[in-house]
């Protein structure tokens, strides 16, 4: 069975050679995404995602379509769910790239956008059963400056951090900034529970300004729960009681193990019903 995706608004097949090698995103990152979670017959937090799109957009001088609103990217996302028969949960990436023309210097600031969508196993945000386990990759540092916060295609650094993942046998690792401070995983945020209360990194530190951070704050703040945005250190996670990952796929994921402290999950445990129950 075919599937498809949506270029620039129109159904194709994901097979079909619609972009070039001359695509900019190709051959210098020259795109933002992102990746949006559609589950129980909703799409989860998308006002959100294209609030975060556009202002990454903005941010890299890319010119914003007057029709790339909420409203028209939920009609296309819902089309394309059915044309691939997407019934249940499904990952959704939104793509947007610079059109071709230049080399480093762009010939032009319009852009293009493809959307595509793939089916999930699990139904609803899913908290890990086993804790993992994590360490920190220092061996290239996130630098900090405007374009920190995006999530763009140029996305080796995270690459880097997977393969260092992968030969260490860990579950994640956690990246750190210029000045040395732990600021995300390799796709997730980062939180650390402390007597109850929330601590994460800041923005201004590098990390990525990410949707599923910004739910866990919101719910914080809506069930009296303390968090503070604050830099994190080796300190603060050995001194923590729980620690957690957050991205818009899988919700909330918790660490059992950083280096030689291990965590409980409460929290981790609450905030996944509270994203469940705003799923219904």
């Amino acid at each position: 069975m075919d599937s498809y995706c949506i270029y620039n608004g129109h159904v194709i097949s994901l097979y079909e050679p619609a972009i070039s090698f001359t695509n900019r995103a190709f051959r210098y990152g020259d795109s933002v995404f992102e990746s949006i979670r559609y589950t129980n017959g909703k799409i989860m937090f998308l006002a959100d995602h294209i609030k975060r799109i556009k202002l990454s957009m903005t941010t890299l001088r890319m010119n914003v379509p007057a029709e790339f609103t909420s409203a028209n990217i939920e009609q296309l996302i819902v089309h394309l769910l059915e044309q691939n028969s997407i019934k249940q949960d499904a990952r959704i990436r939104l793509t947007v790239f610079r059109n071709e023309g230049g080399f480093y210097t762009p010939d032009t600031n319009d852009i293009s956008f493809l959307i595509e969508t793939e089916k999930l196993e699990d139904s609803g945000y899913a908290l890990n059963q086993k804790g993992l386990w994590v360490d920190i990759y220092a061996e290239i540092k996130k630098p900090i400056n405007k374009i920190s916060n995006i999530k763009t295609g140029s996305a080796l650094l995270y690459v880097m951090a997977g393969l260092t993942k992968t030969s260490l046998r860990l579950d994640d690792c956690l990246l750190v900034n210029d000045n040395g401070n732990i600021i995300e995983s390799i796709n997730s945020n980062i939180f650390v529970v402390k007597n109850g209360t929330l601590y994460t990194s800041p923005i201004s530190d590098g990390c990525v300004d990410g949707v599923m951070r910004k739910q866990i704050l919101d719910i914080a703040a809506q069930n009296k729960i303390l968090a503070f945005e604050q830099p994190l250190t080796v300190h603060t996670l050995t001194n923590g009681d729980e620690v957690f990952l957050t991205n818009a796929i899988k919700g909330v994921q918790w660490v059992g193990q950083f280096k030689n402290k291990f965590y409980t999950n409460q929290r981790s445990v609450f905030f996944t019903e509270k994203l469940n129950e705003s799923a219904k």
